[in-house]
């Protein structure tokens, strides 16, 4: 329609299952672009405990309740352009989604087989994922995640290919989508 206003997003949030490279992509993209790159994880371990200290002393549940409060936050914050980093379980909460919906923020699947994704959790002995048990748990976990992540807007396979390959992809895909100039 002549004259309509196109809504541009300008933040673009990261999601996958632990491993798909959400952190190190955001990074990259933020900087391919000239944005600021915020890691929602990170945000909530600036209150002075870790995820995994939050897990051990609170249980999942109350984890979620904290990271829900800290996108709520996060989102009513005056930044002009964001990639931000999801957790791998913070799209598969409805509550969060609703408040990206809401937001009317972009959210982009990055997608990888599960095999890679272990492997890439494991490198160098392994991060400390508070829901990365062993194997089957984390097969059974991503394959439940899958489905939620098969909402976002965008979904980018992030299998075999660099970080910046991966950042340049959607830089590409937003350049297409006249999301970003």
């Amino acid at each position: 329609m002549a004259g309509e206003i196109k809504h541009r997003p300008l933040w673009v949030f990261l999601t996958g299952f632990m491993g798909s490279g959400k952190t190190e992509v955001g990074r990259a993209l933020a900087q391919r672009l000239h944005w600021e790159f915020v890691d929602l994880d990170h945000r909530i371990e600036e209150n002075g405990r870790t995820i995994h200290e939050i897990f051990a002393a609170e249980g999942e549940a109350a984890f979620r309740a904290i990271e829900t409060a800290t996108l709520r936050a996060l989102l009513q914050e005056s930044s002009p352009h964001r990639i931000v980093a999801l957790g791998g379980g913070t799209f598969c909460e409805a509550a969060n989604v609703e408040l990206l919906r809401s937001a009317r923020q972009m959210v982009v699947f990055l997608d990888a087989p599960v095999e890679e994704l272990w492997r890439r959790c494991n490198r160098h002995g392994g991060s400390v994922r508070p829901l990365r048990q062993d194997r089957t748990q984390f097969n059974t976990l991503c394959q439940q995640r899958r489905p939620h992540y098969a909402n976002a807007d965008f979904a980018v396979q992030s299998a075999g290919k660099s970080v910046a390959d991966v950042a340049a992809e959607i830089e590409t895909l937003l350049r297409q989508k006249s999301l970003v100039m």
